[in-house]
C-alpha cells in the first residue's frame, strides 16, 4: 500500500513538471511571436535580388514648385557653324563626326586655283609699296624745303596710300583664310588653305566630302562646346511671376533614370511664345555635366520658395487600408539576434562559424521594422513624411522595394496563423 501512494506521487510531481514546462514553452513562444511582429527579416541574396537600397530621410523643398518642360542647349557663343571664307575644293578632311576638336585645330584642308592669285597679288603688292613708300618720303622731303613741286608729291602721295589701303585689305583676307602673309612676302606660295576650329568642343556635323567643290556661304562643320550647356525650360504665362532670378530647378533627363541634376535660373526671357503663351529661362547646372547632350528633353520642378521638409522616395511608402508605413532598419532587433547567437554554445557555434566561413560573412539576415507614418505632399517621386513617433537622424530606411516587405511581411502572418 505505501509502494502504491509513492508510486502515485511520483506520477503526480512529474504531470504537473511537465505542464509546467508545456507552459513556458507556449509563453517563450508567445513571447517570440509578439517580438516579431510587423517584423520581416531577409538575407543576403534577397536583399540582393530586390537591389535593396537603404538611406536616412531627405531635406527637400516640397513647398511652392512650378513644373516645366524644355530642353538642354547651348548659348550661341558655345556653337559655331564654320564656312569656307572663300571658295574651293575639299582636299582633305581630317575629323569625323563627333570628334573632339580643340580651338585652332585643323578640320579640314581646300585647294584652289584662287588662293594661288591672291597671294601673287599679295606679293606683288607688297613689292610696289615698299618703292612707292621710298618714292613718297622722298617727294615730301623735297615739298617741304621747296624744291620738288606740289603737284608731283600729291601724285605719289595718292598713289602710296592707295596701295597701302589695298595691301591692308590683301593681307586681311589671306588672315581670313589662315595664310601666312610673312611667307608669301618671302615668296613662299601655297596652293592649299587649312579650315580651323574657332573654339574647344565636339563636331556635330561634317557636310562635305573628298573632292567637293564648297562656296564661301556652306556650311562645312558645325562645332559646339557642350561644357556651356545649360537648361532651357519654358514657363506658362501663368505662372511668370513666381520666377526669379537664383531659383532652384530639380529637374531630370531621360539617359539617367532614376538622378535628380539641379540647376539655378540666371536669365529670364522678355517675351513670349506666340503658340504657347510661354516664356524661356535659362538655368546653370551644377554638379557634373557629363552625358547631356544639346537638344536633349528635360523635366523639372522650379521651387519658388526655400522651406524645407522630411521626404522619402514613393517607393519606401506603403499603403495598408488607410494608413501608411515605412521600413527601417531594426538595430536593436540585430544587436539582439547576434547575442543569441553568441550565447549558443556546442553544435549550434560550430555551424555559425560554418556557415561564416562559406558566405564569407555576406550571409547574415537584417531584419526591418515596419512602422506607421502620415504621408504630405507629393512632388514627383518623393512624398513628405510625417513621423507619429521620433526616430533617430541616422535612421536607415528602406528606399525601394517596400512593397515587396509588407507582401513578405503577410505571407509570415499567415503562416504563424495556420
Amino acid at each position: 500500500m505505501k509502494t502504491t501512494i509513492f508510486i502515485a506521487i511520483i506520477a503526480l510531481v512529474l504531470f504537473i513538471s511537465c505542464n509546467s514546462e508545456t507552459r513556458n514553452e507556449v509563453v517563450v513562444e508567445d513571447h517570440a511571436e509578439h517580438e516579431s511582429e510587423g517584423v520581416v527579416s531577409l538575407n543576403w541574396r534577397q536583399r540582393e535580388a530586390l537591389n535593396l537600397k537603404l538611406d536616412s530621410f531627405m531635406m527637400r523643398n516640397l513647398t511652392t514648385v512650378v513644373k516645366t518642360n524644355g530642353q538642354m542647349k547651348v548659348p550661341p557663343s558655345g556653337s559655331a557653324d564654320i564656312t569656307a571664307i572663300i571658295g574651293g575644293n575639299v582636299k582633305e578632311i581630317k575629323v569625323f563626326h563627333g570628334d573632339k576638336v580643340s580651338k585652332g585645330q585643323v578640320l579640314a584642308i581646300l585647294e584652289h586655283p584662287d588662293y594661288i592669285t591672291l597671294q601673287e597679288e599679295f606679293s606683288d603688292l607688297s613689292i610696289r609699296l615698299e618703292y612707292l613708300e621710298k618714292e613718297y618720303n622722298r617727294q615730301k622731303e623735297l615739298f617741304e624745303n621747296n624744291v620738288g613741286a606740289g603737284r608731283d608729291y600729291q601724285k605719289i602721295k595718292s598713289e602710296y596710300n592707295s596701295a597701302k589701303a589695298k595691301y591692308e585689305g590683301l593681307k586681311a583676307r589671306l588672315k581670313l583664310i589662315n595664310i601666312s602673309t610673312d611667307n608669301v612676302e618671302e615668296g613662299i606660295i601655297t596652293n592649299y588653305v587649312s579650315i580651323i576650329s574657332p573654339l574647344d568642343g565636339y563636331v556635330n556635323e561634317v557636310n562635305i566630302n573628298v573632292g567637293r567643290y564648297v562656296d564661301a556661304s556652306d556650311k562645312l562643320f558645325k562645332v559646339t562646346d557642350i561644357s556651356t550647356i545649360h537648361a532651357d525650360f519654358m514657363i506658362y504665362e501663368k505662372d511668370v511671376h513666381l520666377i526669379k532670378e537664383g531659383q532652384k530647378v530639380d529637374f531630370t533627363v531621360s539617359n539617367r533614370p532614376g538622378e535628380e541634376l539641379i540647376a539655378s535660373v540666371f536669365a529670364i526671357g522678355k517675351e513670349f511664345e506666340e503658340n504657347t503663351r510661354s516664356v524661356h529661362i535659362h538655368a546653370e547646372l551644377q554638379g557634373e555635366t557629363s552625358g547631356l547632350i544639346p537638344g536633349m528633353y528635360i523635366s523639372g520642378h522650379i521651387h519658388t520658395d526655400e522651406k524645407y521638409t522630411r521626404t522619402l522616395p514613393n517607393d519606401a511608402i506603403v499603403t495598408e487600408g488607410i494608413k501608411s508605413y515605412i521600413f527601417i532598419l531594426d538595430n536593436e532587433i540585430e544587436e539582439h539576434d547576434e547575442h543569441d547567437h553568441n550565447s549558443e554554445g556546442g553544435e549550434e557555434e560550430d555551424h555559425s562559424a560554418e556557415n561564416e566561413n562559406h558566405d564569407g560573412g555576406d550571409n547574415q539576415n537584417m531584419t526591418f521594422r515596419m512602422i506607421e507614418i502620415i504621408p504630405g505632399q507629393i512632388e514627383g517621386a518623393y512624398t513628405e513624411v510625417h513621423l507619429i513617433d521620433s526616430l533617430p537622424d541616422d535612421t536607415k530606411i528602406v528606399m525601394n522595394a517596400a512593397y515587396y516587405l509588407l507582401s513578405d511581411l503577410k505571407k509570415e502572418e499567415t503562416e504563424h496563423e495556420h
